[in-house]
C-alpha cells in the first residue's frame, strides 16, 4: 500500500469532510503508516498513569505496538510496563522520542495541560501521528499553532473528547443543523467540576521530592515552583493556572463539543465572566464562575449567546424548568447540598434540546409532547462501525484512519479540536479581567482589542529547554 494519497485524493476528501461535518475541519491526513504482513505501527506514549492508561492500552487494543512508555513518575511507568514489558521505559518524553523517533509512528499525549503542545507539537514535526488528550492546549497560541500544525505535516490527529465518537452525539448535532427545535440563539452548559481545589493561594515552604519522581519534567515549560506533596502532583493540578485550564478546560471539550459542532460555534466576539471571584492571588482559578460568550452571524445561523456554568452555579430557573421532572428534582437537591449535576440546554424558536450526558450522548427534545411523531433526520456525519465505549470507538477511528481503513477520518482532528479549544479558552482570559468585564475578541489576530491586559495570557513565557518546537 502507498504510504502517501495523491493530491488530487487528498483535495477531494477534504472537501468531501467539510461538506459533511459542516465545520472547518483543517486538511484530511495525507501521511499513512508503512505497513507490511509483517510490521504493523508502533506508539509510544507520554504520560500512562490515570486517563494515560486507559489511552494506552486502548491504542494497543487496535493492534498498534506500544514500545514506550513515558511518565514523570517512575512507579506509575513500573505498573504500565507490566502490560507491555518489552516497551522502553523514560522519564522524559524528550529523550523518549529522540531514542525512538524512527521506530514509532504514533504518540500519545495524556500528560498535564500545559505539557500537551510540547509533546505534540515535537511528534507532529518528526512527523508522527498524535492522539492527545483534552483540552488540546494549556493556551489559546498553542492551540492555533497545534491545528497549523497538523495540517501542514499531514499527520493524523485526534483530540481525547471521545464523546465526538458516540452516535446520539453524532444524531443531537444532525437534529440540531436539520432546524428540528428552529432558529437557536442561546446555550446553556453546566458542569458538575471542579472537583479539585480551586480558589486557593500557593502553600509555603516545600518537601522532599519523591526519588521516583522527576519534578523537572512534570514542572516541564511553567515556572519552576517547589515540590509540594499532593498539592500538584499528580491530579490537583488542573485548578493551578500554571498547569491546568480549571473547569472550563477540563469539562467544556466534553460538555459543550456538542452545541458548538452543531452551531459553528467558532471564534467568540466577545466574552463576560458574569460571575467572577477572578484568579486567587494569582495562582488558582476561581471556584465557581458563570461566564458569556456571544457569537454572531455564522453562515447564515443567527447570533448565538452561550452561558457556562461552573462550580455548582445554574442557569436561571426558566431554562431548569423546561427540563424532565426527574433532572428538575436532581437540580433541587444540588440546591439543597447534593450531588452537583451537569447538563447542556439547546434553546431554539420551536423547542429545547437537553443532554444530561456530559459527553452529548444522549439527548431529549422538548417539550416532550411537540415531538411525539419526531423521526432523526437523515444521517449527513459517518457512524463509526467499531462497538465498544466511546474511548475505545474513538481509538478505532484514530488507528484506522492511519492505516487508511476509514476514509471520513478523525472528527476531532486537531482542524477541529483547535477551534474548539481556542472558543474555549478565551473564557478563562474573561477569568483574569474584573467581573462584568466585557472582552472583545479578534480571533483572527488572537487578541482582544479593548482589553489589551489579558492579552499576555494568551501565550506563555516557556522556561529553558522546554520551548515550543
Amino acid at each position: 500500500m502507498s504510504s502517501f494519497t495523491s493530491r488530487r485524493q487528498f483535495l477531494g476528501r477534504t472537501a468531501a469532510i467539510g461538506a459533511g461535518f459542516g465545520v472547518w475541519s483543517g486538511r484530511s491526513p495525507v501521511l499513512r503508516a508503512n505497513e507490511s504482513a509483517l510490521q504493523g505501527l508502533s506508539a509510544a506514549c507520554i504520560g500512562v498513569g490515570g486517563k494515560g492508561s486507559s489511552d494506552t492500552s486502548h491504542i494497543a487494543e487496535q493492534g498498534v505496538s506500544i514500545i514506550g512508555l513515558c511518565d514523570v513518575d517512575g512507579g506509575t511507568v513500573d505498573k504500565k510496563s507490566r502490560e507491555f514489558p518489552d516497551a522502553g521505559k523514560f522519564d522524559d518524553f524528550r529523550e523518549m522520542l529522540e531514542k525512538l523517533g524512527d521506530k514509532i509512528d504514533i504518540v500519545t499525549v495524556s500528560t498535564p495541560d500545559h505539557t500537551h503542545a510540547v509533546a505534540a507539537l515535537k511528534a507532529m514535526q518528526m512527523k508522527k501521528h498524535v492522539y492527545c488528550q483534552k483540552p488540546l492546549t494549556w493556551s489559546i497560541h498553542e492551540a492555533r499553532l497545534m491545528r497549523e500544525t497538523a495540517e501542514e505535516m499531514g499527520v493524523v490527529t485526534q483530540m481525547g473528547n471521545q464523546g465526538t465518537s458516540e452516535n446520539g452525539l453524532r444524531e443531537a448535532v444532525e437534529v440540531i443543523r436539520s432546524g428540528a427545535i428552529g432558529d437557536v440563539a442561546e446555550v446553556h452548559v453546566w458542569t458538575n467540576r471542579p472537583v479539585w481545589p480551586q480558589g486557593k493561594g500557593r502553600p509555603t515552604g516545600e518537601d522532599p521530592i519523591p526519588e521516583n519522581l522527576n519534578w523537572d519534567a512534570w514542572i516541564g515549560p511553567a515556572p519552576m515552583r517547589p515540590f509540594k506533596k499532593g498539592v500538584y502532583h499528580s491530579f490537583n493540578w488542573r485548578g493551578w493556572v500554571d498547569f491546568g485550564t480549571g473547569a472550563l478546560g477540563d469539562m467544556a471539550c466534553h460538555t459543550t463539543n456538542m452545541p458548538i459542532m452543531a452551531l459553528k460555534l467558532f471564534d467568540a466576539d466577545a466574552v463576560t465572566a458574569v460571575k467572577n471571584p477572578g484568579i486567587f492571588e494569582g495562582e488558582t482559578f476561581p471556584g465557581s464562575s458563570h461566564l458569556l460568550f456571544e457569537f454572531g452571524k455564522r453562515g447564515g445561523l443567527p447570533p448565538c449567546q452561550f452561558h457556562w456554568y461552573d462550580g455548582g452555579e445554574l442557569p436561571p430557573e426558566a431554562i431548569i424548568k423546561q427540563l424532565p421532572e426527574s433532572f428538575q428534582q436532581k437540580v433541587i437537591k444540588q440546591k439543597e447540598g447534593g450531588r452537583k449535576t451537569s447538563g447542556a440546554v439547546v434553546v431554539g424558536s420551536k423547542g429545547v434540546l437537553f443532554s444530561p450526558d456530559s459527553y452529548g450522548a444522549r439527548y431529549f427534545l422538548l417539550p416532550k409532547e411537540d415531538f411525539v411523531d419526531f423521526k432523526p433526520p437523515a444521517e449527513t456525519l459517518p457512524r463509526i462501525p467499531f462497538k465498544g465505549s466511546g474511548d475505545q470507538r474513538q481509538k478505532w477511528e484514530f488507528v484506522s484512519s492511519i492505516k487508511g481503513d476509514y476514509e471520513p477520518w478523525t472528527m476531532s482532528n486537531f482542524g477541529y479540536a483547535g477551534r474548539l479549544t481556542e472558543t474555549i479558552l478565551i473564557g478563562n482570559l474573561a477569568l483574569r479581567a474584573g467581573e462584568g468585564t466585557r472582552i472583545q475578541w479578534d480571533a483572527e489576530k488572537l487578541k482582544s482589542p479593548n482589553i489589551s491586559e489579558v492579552n499576555q495570557f494568551v501565550s506563555r513565557s516557556y522556561r529553558e529547554g522546554w520551548e515550543l518546537p
